[in-house]
């Protein structure tokens, strides 16, 4: 014969574990049926789908893994920067001393979509209520989702767009610091390149000081001239000592930048032009942010119907256990809320395309004024070949005694001149082709990252 006392704790036991049992059931239902999610409102003909307009283009898988063509875009982006030149090694040393900050986003926020990607299991967690007598019930709560309009399924979507965002994020800030230090290295290499041409200068004018101290001596000569030509020598060592200064001003703040020494890098190696392609990072952050925005108002429009669940429990007190209404928005200005989630899709699309326009601006602009650039530099170097056939012809007349000294220092000195800014001509050209890639994505190798 059957103890009583027996019989009604292995009844107790058989309805905990029915308890506990039904809200894995139906989140294996409701995930079969959605592929790992809640019930799909959708479906039914409620809430929105999706449309081609629609910026999104990551899936969040059941493992918590990102599927994202734009996440691809990025890893296959290859740097434009020669291999074997000066460029690629400051590249690399910046970005190995690189703090990291955006890699550890981008890996926080892989996480948190790993995470999202459970969302649709059910949520255990004790359940503690204090009486009006001053007890504590304390309860063990099982809770499952049944139907909530599409909420979890755009919690995913939001998780996944959110690595999106983070992936953008590092390639661009990736590849700012890179241009930031092939900067310092151009403007180092450009200020170097000058100040060799000022000191040239200098030191021949420094020969003419020297042979206008002998004319006047020998009478030849009065003493306005040699104030004349000593005050070129002394603005010719200013433009040399200031180009010195630039030069080591520029080395300081990329070695600031790195880890350890680029002393023996030095040069400029020719950078490829603009082919056209890839998409710029500021598009590519757009349509990321757009599919975060959308995500957003898909989550807000769900939470606005009504959602079942089926929760149970066991406590002190016994089994508990049954199905819930929650959430729903029935209140005044709901069809204007409503309105303004509707319009986010047209919002983001609009973005999208101000954000492509304004990069193409950009873009243009860069190309224009770089192709402007290129003519400057044909001309100037046209115009530095005549000037260095007059400054011949002056100094040929002057050992005849047709030109004075003074006229051919003053010749000398605008050759110089032309000749220090024609230098640096192709180093500001160079800067310009650094940010078009910039503004594409292409300094860093996306592979690295």
């Amino acid at each position: 014969m059957q103890c009583p006392a027996r019989s009604r704790t292995e009844r107790k036991g058989q309805r905990l574990w029915l308890a506990l049992a039904l809200p894995f059931c139906l989140a294996a239902c409701t995930g079969g049926m959605m592929g790992g999610g809640a019930f799909d409102v959708t479906k039914m003909g409620f809430g929105r789908g999706m449309a081609p307009a629609d910026p999104a283009t990551a899936e969040l898988t059941g493992r918590g893994e990102v599927r994202s063509s734009l996440i691809d875009d990025l890893q296959a982006r290859q740097s434009l920067l020669p291999p074997l030149g000066p460029e690629a090694a400051v590249a690399q040393a910046v970005t190995e001393a690189g703090a990291g900050v955006a890699t550890a986003e981008l890996r926080v926020a892989r996480l948190r979509a790993e995470a999202q990607a459970l969302n649709w299991l059910p949520r255990i967690g004790p359940d503690v209520t204090l009486n009006r007598l001053g007890d504590l019930a304390a309860a063990l709560m099982v809770e499952q989702t049944l139907f909530d309009a599409g909420a979890k399924r755009a919690e995913r979507a939001h998780a996944a767009a959110d690595v999106e965002v983070a992936a953008v994020t590092l390639a661009t800030e990736a590849n700012r610091r890179i241009y930031d230090g092939l900067k310092h290295h151009l403007t180092a290499e450009r200020a170097a390149a000058q100040a060799a041409v000022a000191e040239r200068s200098a030191a021949r004018l420094g020969e003419f000081h020297t042979i206008m101290r002998k004319r006047i001596e020998g009478g030849l000569s009065d003493r306005s001239e040699e104030q004349v030509l000593t005050q070129k020598l002394a603005e010719m060592q200013a433009m040399a000592s200031a180009d010195r200064q630039t030069e080591a001003a520029a080395r300081a703040e990329l070695a600031a930048m790195t880890a350890r020494p680029l002393a023996g890098v030095a040069g400029l190696s020719a950078l490829p032009p603009d082919a056209g392609q890839p998409e710029p990072l500021a598009v590519l952050r757009a349509r990321a942010e757009g599919a975060r925005a959308v995500a957003e108002a898909d989550i807000a429009r769900a939470r606005m119907l009504p959602g079942l669940t089926a929760r149970a429990g066991f406590g002190s007190g016994g089994v508990d256990g049954g199905i819930g209404l929650s959430g729903g928005d029935f209140g005044f200005g709901r069809g204007a809320r409503r309105e303004a989630l509707d319009a986010t899709p047209d919002l983001v699309t609009r973005r999208i395309a101000e954000a492509t326009e304004q990069a193409n601006r950009r873009i243009t602009a860069l190309s224009a004024e770089l192709q402007n650039l290129t003519t400057r530099e044909a001309q100037g170097a046209e115009v530095l070949r005549q000037t260095g056939s007059n400054l011949q012809m002056f100094t040929e007349q002057y050992k005849v005694g047709r030109r004075s000294l003074l006229e051919l220092v003053q010749q000398y000195e605008s050759f110089a001149r032309a000749e220090r800014d024609q230098v640096a001509l192709k180093y500001l050209a160079a800067d310009l082709r650094l940010q078009i890639a910039l503004e594409r994505g292409v300094l860093a190798d996306g592979a690295r990252m």
